[in-house]
Order: structure tokens, then sequence, then C-alpha cells
């Protein structure tokens, strides 16, 4: 039997996001997926006893189509391992601050001046669309200096997760400086006349999921209700002070402690981590050929270089500064590099089970199964083509738990279906990385969704559980704007349409299934 580019493909992290959602258990669900996966490959290749080998370590193909598998190359991609080592220099960075006592300094003030629910939400919100760098970044930091605040004013660690997750990808998406830009761009270039970035930069007014989860999330602070499994979150959190926390943090207050303490070493985070993926981008220098030009730099760069390069910058900064202020000793210091690392373990673990689950699905040929029925669709359907790609890359993203591999595997077939001069390019490119977002945005199995989830310091499962009914929402209003945008062409319009939609389809779930936590 033919498992490889048949539907067959999307059943390992079908059944992983299944199982996930059922027993509430992430790390049992996604090895399940794992086993299903390298257990198909080895009845694909006609050794059954192969299994453990796909699983741990090992190839599927000859040659050039060779794939790695397995935990070990998962761990081992220096890619992957970039993003373990920039999540490590996160987690001490969060321990020395707290340990310094700069969060209880900023909760401090946080209480002074933010005096609402509403309010505590919206900081969290404009905080996440000012770090706009990476989504990785924007999660755990995010996270850390908002939980004080939300918690304060009895904010569910579930409504606070979504939150960061909805201002993480959709923001990056739309913003031409991020690693989410860069991947885009190089994904883009060489397939047509226009260069990625410009074809990035172009995709921006269409990208309907990205910018109405901005409308979607103000407009549901204002309103100040909820619905769906966040409401009963909310009301535990609001009522019984239930804030759904997974506890293990550590509140240290000194009287020494400055709202300083906090704000400039994430200052000097995000300056590091942004000079660090301008160096690895060649912006200085003279030989990389994008020398001066910031753009440029961002679409040459390795987010898994840069970021590690400037979070390690920033730490020794952050380090030495705390001890020249004396808010922390040296050993208390040197306590919060293994009280940092044990805080990221179960995220770093949750994303290696993860991306093994997503290399097993790779060797599965997913991206031609995909292929071949975006092909199938297109017969007839020219016009629909953006809403059919947005429903495609929706899918595929949340099978595999990654927007990055989904606008890889669909971008070239887009550029390929349209006409180059026509104004459906630049929409079908739209829905391919809005769709893309939107899977990852709901896939319990994305990396940016178990970020989220340790930013807030919550239940993985319950995160997902709460944010899948909102997220879908606004898919449902998006979908509908890309049907529009095939026929109308106009972002304005688009647009437009799309805000009255998601204003008016909250003011009648409000009316109807919305429960406020208010008074």
């Amino acid at each position: 039997m033919e498992f490889v580019g048949t539907f067959w493909a999307l059943v390992p992290p079908i059944v992983a996001i299944v199982l996930a959602l059922i027993t509430k258990e992430t790390f049992s669900s996604l090895f399940v997926g794992i086993f299903v996966g390298a257990l198909l490959l080895a009845l694909q290749s006609g050794d059954v006893l192969n299994v453990i080998n796909y699983m741990i370590l090992g190839e599927f193909g000859e040659g050039e189509d060779a794939a790695g598998l397995g935990f070990i190359t998962a761990i081992s991609d220096p890619w992957n391992a970039g993003i373990f080592v920039f999540l490590v220099m996160l987690g001490i960075m969060v321990a020395l601050v707290n340990a310094a006592g700069g969060s209880v300094a900023f909760g401090r003030w946080a209480a002074k001046h933010i005096k609402s629910r509403v309010g505590a939400q919206i900081a969290t919100f404009c905080l996440g669309v000012l770090i706009f760098i990476d989504d990785y970044f924007n999660c755990l930091t995010v996270g850390a200096v908002m939980r004080p605040v939300t918690d304060a004013e009895r904010v569910s660690r579930a409504k606070l997760s979504y939150i960061i997750d909805a201002t993480a990808a959709p923001i990056c998406m739309i913003a031409p400086i991020s690693s989410w830009a860069a991947a885009v761009s190089s994904t883009a270039d060489g397939l047509g006349d226009v260069s990625g970035i410009q074809l990035f930069i172009s995709a921006i007014p269409f990208n309907f999921y990205s910018l109405l989860t901005i409308v979607f999330v103000i407009a549901l602070c204002i309103m100040g209700f909820d619905y769906g499994p966040m409401a009963k979150a909310e009301f535990e959190a609001y009522k019984n002070g239930n804030l759904g926390s997974l506890g293990n943090e550590e509140v240290v207050e000194k009287k020494n402690a400055s709202l300083l303490d906090l704000i400039l070493p994430i200052v000097v985070l995000i300056v590091c981590c942004v000079i660090g993926m301008l160096y690895v981008g060649g912006f200085w220098d003279p030989e990389s050929g994008v020398t001066g030009d910031i753009s440029a730099a961002f679409g040459n760069t390795d987010a898994s270089v840069g970021l590690p390069w400037g979070s390690v910058i920033a730490l020794l900064i952050t380090f030495f500064y705390l001890l020249i202020r004396r808010v922390v000793s040296f050993k208390e210091a040197t306590d919060c590099f293994v009280a940092g690392f044990k805080a990221m373990v179960p995220a770093m673990l949750i994303l290696t089970f993860a991306l093994t689950l997503k290399l097993a699905t790779s060797a599965l040929g997913a991206d031609v199964f995909v292929h071949d029925s975006l092909e199938g669709a297109a017969e007839g359907l020219y016009m629909m083509l953006p809403a059919i790609i947005f429903l495609v890359a929706l899918g595929l993203a949340f099978a595999t738990g990654t927007s990055w591999g989904t606008f890889g595997i669909l971008i070239p077939i887009v550029v390929a279906v349209f006409d180059p001069t026509s104004v459906l390019l630049t929409i079908g490119i739209s829905a391919c990385l809005a769709g893309a977002v939107c899977g990852d945005h709901i896939s319990p199995i994305s990396d940016t969704t178990v970020m989220a989830s340790a930013g807030a310091n919550v239940n993985h499962i319950e995160h997902v559980s709460t944010q899948i009914p909102y997220a879908l929402t606004v898919a449902a209003i998006s979908f509908v704007c890309f049907i529009i945008a095939g026929f109308m062409q106009n972002a304005i319009i688009c647009l437009i349409i799309g805000v009255v939609l998601v204003v008016g389809t909250l003011l009648v779930l409000r009316k109807t299934i919305g429960k406020k936590v208010t008074a």
C-alpha cells in the first residue's frame, strides 16, 4: 500500500492533535503521532522492524530524496539547536529579572497606572505589537513582563496566552522587518519578476487573518466579554481567583529593586537581537551585497543564529548590570542559570516532539499531496482560488504545526498558478501566508503555540482549546474576505467589509452566548 504523497501523510499529526484535544496531555499525544508516522514509513519501506530506527535516528528514501528522521535529527539540526539556545538564554534572563525583583517592581508600577482588566489586556496587546521582530522572542518576553499585571487584574492565564499568541505570528507576518518576512522573502526570491521582500510587502494589505486578528483582539477586550471555553477560564479567574497558572513562579520582592531592573534588560535584549539579526544578515559586511540595507539584511539573516547571538550578549549585560546594582548576589545570579534552564525544559521537550513529528510528516510527502490537491482545485475555480488556498494553507499548517513549512510548500505553487502580472498573485500569496498563520495559531503541535503557553505559564492544551473558537471566528471572516477579494481585488474595500463583519459578529455573540465577568 502506498503511504507517501497521499492523505496518509497527514494522519500522524491528525492523530497527535485529536489525542491531545481528547486527553489534554501533550507529550504522550505527540509521541503516539511520531510512532504512527514512523510505522507508516516502516510499512512503506517494507521493514516494520525499522519503526524504532525511524523514531530515533534514520533516513527514509535514497539519494537526493533521502530525509533525516527521528529525535536526534530534530535536536541536532542547526536551526533547531539555535532556537533551543535562544530559549535557554531567555529563560535565564527571566529568572535573573525575577530574582532581582524587577517583575514585582513593574507590577507595583502597573498597579498605579493600569486600573482595569481591559487596561491590562490592551497593555499586553500593545507590548506584543511592539515586539514584532520574532514570534519566539515575542511570546516569552511579553509573557514574562505582563504576567504580574494581568494576574493583579485577575485575567486568566488562558486569556493572557491567547493575546500573546495573537500578537506573535500574526504581527510578525505583517512586519516587513522580522524573521518571518525574511523567511517569506527567501522562499519567494527567484520565483518571479518581483523580489521576495517586495512580494511580501505587497501582500500585507490582503493578509486578512493577521489584520482582522488585531481588530478582533482590541474589540473583544473593549467589549469585555468572552465565549466558549475562554468564558469559563475568565469566570474562574475573576470570581474565584483561579488564574490557571502552572505554578513554580517564585515572586521575589526587594526594596531596592526598581522599574529599570525590568525595562533595561528588555530594551537591551531587543536592541541586541535586532543588531544580531542585522549582523548575521550582512548589514555591516562589505562582501554581503546588502551593506546598509535593513530590509535586505533581514531578508538575508538567519534567526537561529542572530537571536542566540543577541540574547547571549544581552544576558551578559544584564548579569553584570544587576550585580553592579547589588539587587542580586553573585550566587543568586548564577543560580538563575540553572533555574532558567529548568523553566524552559517543558517547552523544549514539546518543541522537540513537535519537530520530530514534522520530519515524519515531511518524509511522508505531505507537500506532494497538498500540491496535487491544490492543482485539482484550480480548474474552473480561478477567482475562488485565494479562498481555497487559504483553507489549504490553514489545514496544512494545523496538521503539521509549521507555518514556515506551509508557505515554503505553497508559495512556489501559488506563483506557478497565477499570472505574474495579475493582482490575484498578490492575493494568492496573502491567502497562503494568512492560512499558514491561522493554522499555526490553532495547532497544538505548533512551536509558536508552545511558546505562547510557556510565556503565560499555562497548561498547553488549555491554551489551545480556549483560543481555537476565537481563531476560527477570525478565520471564517477571513475566508469570506478572500472570496470577495478574488472578484473585487481591492484591499481597502475588503478590509472595511472584514472589520464590519468582525465587530458585527462580536456584537451578536455578546448578545447570544457571550459572558461578561466584570460588573
